[in-house]
């Protein structure tokens, strides 16, 4: 009585190996592609108009936290405004507690674009009117999320992951 038939048995089996992989493959599969968003991408990019909007934090020694709203960088071809937050260890103390994040406005510094052949972006802003910041090295995606890696004079190095957003205002 507890014999399967060996047919239904491989049946069975097989039902749930195809069940199986039907679920773990029916996950979102948005097509970023899309031609206007990558070039809307690349404009902010050349034109040095966008808005990184930082999502998470990940110090050089801690963990990964998550972010809320309100901490970007802001650039624009003459000003480059930082709201950050800073986790880390800093080698010397502000002068000023309030400014303990990476705050600050810039309008000297350089920025370079390269572009990899998989429509990533890597740019380099280099600010030159005496911050403490010494480079901010931004990756692009096609699909409009970015990467943030800041080095400091004083401080550990600290990446932030997020999005590119155009500005609201020019």
């Amino acid at each position: 009585m507890r014999t399967i038939i060996p047919g239904i048995k491989l049946s069975l089996l097989f039902f749930i190996t195809m069940l199986s992989s039907n679920c773990s493959s029916t996950r979102n599969t948005t097509s970023y592609k899309n031609d206007s968003s990558l070039s809307a991408i690349k404009n902010m990019i050349d034109m040095h108009k966008f808005v990184f909007v930082a999502e998470t934090m990940s110090p050089l020694r801690g963990r990964l936290r998550n972010l809320t709203s309100g901490y970007d960088v802001r650039v624009s071809p003459d000003t480059l405004m930082s709201d950050l937050p800073y986790f880390g260890r800093a080698y010397t103390a502000p002068l000023d507690p309030s400014q303990g994040g990476i705050k600050f406005t810039s309008t000297k510094f350089s920025y370079d674009v390269s572009q990899e052949k998989s429509n990533k972006w890597n740019i380099v802003i280099r600010p030159g009117d005496g911050q403490d910041v010494r480079q901010l090295i931004f990756t692009v995606f096609e699909n409009g999320t970015a990467s943030l890696n800041v080095t400091s004079n004083s401080r550990d190095a600290i990446s932030f992951n997020g999005r590119l957003k155009k500005r609201d205002r020019d």
